[in-house]
């Protein structure tokens, strides 16, 4: 999906969960078009990636293939099922591709209501809340609270929000025009960054 067609499908849910948590519509936006590629990797209306702590008992989850990066090469225990561990130059950390459990959601309106939830309801995202309207510190205070294993979540986030600030309607233009200088993820890449999993 174009950036412009992503921005006018799901604007409406990002504005609901603005008006609840205080988070930047462009912001909530932005993690939603990163975590799904634009919306084209959202199996079960799943746009942020939110883990499914019943593991699929429920029949709200669904196993999808995912990348973690761990400190550790031997936490194997964490998932359902490891594909491949490998070590990263770039990050310095473990690269785990693996199978693991996300919740899935009869519309995108439940995706961001839960995204919402996360947020207000864990206290280590305080920081990160208080942080809502300004989408680059949000991000970075999303990173430090540990939501996501990428080392560089947040820098990638703020490309992304830039995108998602040329594409808003007028009454939301954001005060920079500059082009994204960061390298998005390329098509063989996955785009989804999880929520962090935690090493023993």
């Amino acid at each position: 999906m174009k950036p412009n067609d992503f921005v006018s499908a799901y604007l409406p849910y990002a504005q609901e969960t603005e008006a609840v948590t205080g988070i930047s519509a462009a912001a909530i936006l932005a993690q939603a078009a990163l975590e799904s590629g634009w919306g084209e990797k959202a199996p079960g209306n799943m746009f942020f990636g939110v883990k499914d702590p019943d593991k699929g008992t429920t029949g709200k989850g669904q196993l999808i293939v995912t990348t973690e990066y761990l400190r550790k090469p031997d936490q194997h225990h964490l998932f359902p099922e490891v594909i491949s561990v490998v070590w990263s130059d770039k990050f310095k950390k473990w690269k785990y591709t693996v199978r693991d459990w996300f919740r899935k959601f009869d519309t995108p309106a439940g995706s961001f209501l839960e995204h919402a939830q996360l947020f207000m309801k864990n206290p280590r995202y305080a920081q990160a809340i208080a942080n809502g309207k300004d989408p680059e510190q949000f991000f970075r205070e999303v990173q430090k609270a540990g939501y996501a294993t990428a080392p560089n979540y947040a820098d990638v986030l703020i490309a992304v929000v830039r995108t998602i600030q040329r594409n808003l309607p007028s009454e939301f233009e954001s005060a920079t025009n500059e082009p994204a200088a960061f390298d998005l993820p390329g098509e063989d890449e996955r785009w989804m960054y999880l929520p962090q999993r935690e090493e023993e």
